[in-house]
């Protein structure tokens, strides 16, 4: 044995070693490694449910479906009310122009068109500007549903959710972030955030109050002068003994 062989023996043993020592470095760690993608999912969850579903003002259409026959041509007495509603809602909130659809190349696409006229006579006599008015056909994906009259315009529109999400099981687990921390779990108050959206009349209200309507003047002459001089300010009402069914306590 030459003298070169037991220092290339004992290079070999130091690699060796040094090979074994990652392995047992990458085992050490991967075993410290316990945090998974589910637990980061779910550990990012906030605990208020108005920062999980927060409410939001965004753009959405509305819209009208007006339901047209083969042999008439016309609108019903509830249509034209519909109409009419829809031509005061967009009044008060449209984004965008009315966009009319027409139904084509269908049995009842003559009827359609003669009730569209009616439409427009009815959109335009109650303030919308003919030029907000955009008239369009298309035929219907199923030509065995009846095709309606279909009127859709943008507003805004304060909205939450979508609900419906179970992230993870609700029951006792130790997979469970939620039931392990007591957390209450994602879906809840979801239904209420979407219901108190949904009432909401004008978005702006979540984002800034409305300003003071004037003062009636009229009002405020007359109580300020009953205050000047010593009365009752309150208003007196001349119906309010009527509903007594009792005089005890006078």
């Amino acid at each position: 044995m030459t003298s070169k062989q037991p220092a290339r023996i004992h290079r070999r043993s130091r690699l060796a070693v040094a090979l074994v020592g990652v392995s047992l470095a990458s085992l050490a760690l991967g075993g410290c490694k316990t945090t998974t993608e589910r637990d980061i999912t779910t550990a990012s969850i906030p605990s208020d449910y108005r920062q999980r579903h927060p409410i939001v003002i965004q753009e959405s259409n509305r819209s009208v479906e007006i339901f047209v026959g083969q042999q008439r041509g016309g609108l019903s007495g509830p249509q034209r009310a519909d109409v009419a509603a829809l031509a005061q809602t967009w009044l008060r909130d449209g984004t965008g122009s009315i966009i009319a659809e027409v139904p084509t190349d269908t049995p009842n696409a003559r009827a359609a068109a003669d009730s569209m006229r009616e439409v427009q006579s009815i959109l335009v006599g109650s303030g919308i500007p003919p030029r907000g008015i955009i008239v369009r056909g298309y035929r219907p994906a199923d030509a065995r549903q009846l095709a309606t009259l279909r009127l859709t315009y943008p507003r805004i529109v304060a909205d939450a959710g979508p609900c419906g999400t179970w992230p993870e099981d609700l029951g006792p687990s130790v997979h469970n972030k939620s039931y392990l921390d007591n957390k209450p779990y994602f879906n809840l108050g979801c239904a209420q955030q979407r219901n108190l959206a949904a009432m909401i009349s004008n978005p702006s209200d979540l984002v800034q109050p409305r300003p003071e309507a004037p003062a009636y003047t009229g009002r405020r002459t007359v109580v300020l002068d009953k205050y000047r001089k010593g009365e009752s300010t309150a208003a007196i009402n001349p119906d309010a003994d009527k509903n007594k069914i009792s005089n005890v306590g006078q």
